[in-house]
């Protein structure tokens, strides 16, 4: 019988709060599978770590740390941005990748990330057998813009909106408190470039008629500030605050971004951040509100103590099942999350071919917004709710989270050359 391959796994992009759950479901279920897959290795800072030979010997970990990926924020491996160009673009990528394949027996191929690691697996699937060393690669679906496609949520995005939805909650409590004599409106800032489902999520801090948030500026809805102004003077008028929540990606009419940097990011994006004050400064110079503005940026995905139970659950069983389907000779696939039922809340999982995958991105549908562009509707809140379902909450120690830190011990090099990224 011929000695089984070696797995390599890595994650990509922005973490999240339950990221490491699927690095933990990767490594738990290869283990138990030893008959097919030998180590698993994982990358140092993603991609990164395949093409500079800077490998992580995971079964140097004990089972108690691996375990503890769990309930553990962040990258455990270290994450990166870095998209691969195409075979005509950067040949020597794809070479240098199957050569530290095959230096390593590595056969199974596991990155978790977003749409740009969707499209690197893809390429990596249908390259490496073109090259001559055939790699299995399983996309493990993770982003907290949950805009992957064909999946019903993507792992990162429950922990986010709970956060989100709890952070409006208890951000709106605090400035109703001091509306009478201090801030009348409050802005919170959330992620998402293209799709608004963070920012949408804040709306399920409002349960009744002029509960907060009372406004929200989605990517999908053109900002009209004659409009949003209007509503933000009309509430007031009425509640004495108003809160608004907005997305990092809100346009203006012609389709640029109100508040972007002029730069862009390793994956060719562009650069975005401080809508939360152009949108404070706004409603000062027009409307002369004292205001107070946050920007939830990293904190909104790292929040591991206030993790949705759905969300880590989902994360780990899509690690998990990654392996299941590798081990059974699926390629090229990304493990999905089927939804059967809204309440009780039921779901399953598939899997979907990369093809219809890579570079595709999933936007609030519109069925999702308020007539006026300001809310979402009841639509909304019967596929949001599930998702921040649950508390599971991590061990604390002397009043912390006791996270796990792992030793990642380095796998011994075996090629004589480096490669420049």
């Amino acid at each position: 019988m011929a000695k089984p391959k070696n797995a390599f796994y890595a994650q990509s992009g922005g973490v999240t709060a339950v990221i490491n759950a699927s690095a933990a479901g990767v490594i738990e279920t290869a283990r138990k599978h030893k008959d097919r897959i030998g180590r698993v290795y994982a990358g140092r800072n993603g991609i990164i770590g395949a093409l500079t030979e800077d490998l992580i010997d995971t079964s140097r970990e004990s089972a108690k740390a691996v375990a503890a990926l769990r309930h553990t924020p962040g990258g455990a491996f270290g994450s990166c941005r870095y998209k691969l160009k195409s075979l005509e673009e950067n040949r020597a990528q794809y070479e240098r990748l199957i050569e530290v394949f095959q230096a390593h027996d590595i056969g199974y191929f596991f990155y978790n990330g977003g749409g740009d690691s969707a499209d690197t697996c893809h390429k990596v699937s249908q390259l490496s057998k073109k090259m001559g060393y055939p790699v299995q690669a399983i996309h493990v679906p993770k982003t907290v813009d949950n805009d992957l496609p064909l999946t019903d949520t993507c792992p990162g995005f429950g922990s986010v909106a709970k956060y989100v939805a709890v952070s409006t909650r208890e951000a709106a409590l605090d400035v109703k408190s001091m509306s009478r004599t201090s801030t009348k409106v409050f802005i919170l800032e959330v992620m998402g470039r293209h799709a608004g489902w963070i920012a949408a999520a804040a709306g399920l801090a409002g349960e009744n008629p002029g509960d907060p948030p009372h406004v929200i500026l989605l990517p999908e809805v053109t900002f009209d500030q004659e409009a949003f102004l209007k509503k933000v003077r009309q509430t007031v008028e009425k509640y004495d605050y108003c809160v608004v929540v907005v997305s990092e990606g809100t346009r203006n009419p012609d389709g640029s971004f109100l508040a972007e940097a002029g730069t862009k990011d390793a994956f060719g994006h562009s650069q975005l951040g401080g809508v939360g004050p152009f949108i404070a400064q706004m409603v000062k110079d027009k409307l002369g509100y004292k205001y107070h503005w946050a920007v939830a940026d990293y904190l909104q995905r790292s929040a591991r103590h206030i993790a949705s139970k759905t969300d880590a659950d989902q994360a780990y069983a899509v690690g998990k099942a990654a392996v299941e389907y590798a081990i059974k000779g699926d390629n090229a696939v990304m493990v999905t999350i089927e939804r059967s039922s809204d309440k009780p809340y039921r779901w399953k999982l598939g899997k979907a071919n990369l093809s219809r995958v890579a570079n595709h991105e999933k936007t609030l549908p519109k069925r999702f917004i308020t007539r006026d562009g300001f809310g979402i509707t009841a639509q909304a809140r019967r596929y949001l709710a599930p998702l921040i379902k649950g508390e599971d909450y991590p061990p604390y120690k002397n009043g912390l989270p006791d996270y796990v830190t792992l030793k990642n011990v380095a796998v011994k090099k075996k090629l004589k050359t480096d490669f420049d990224i």
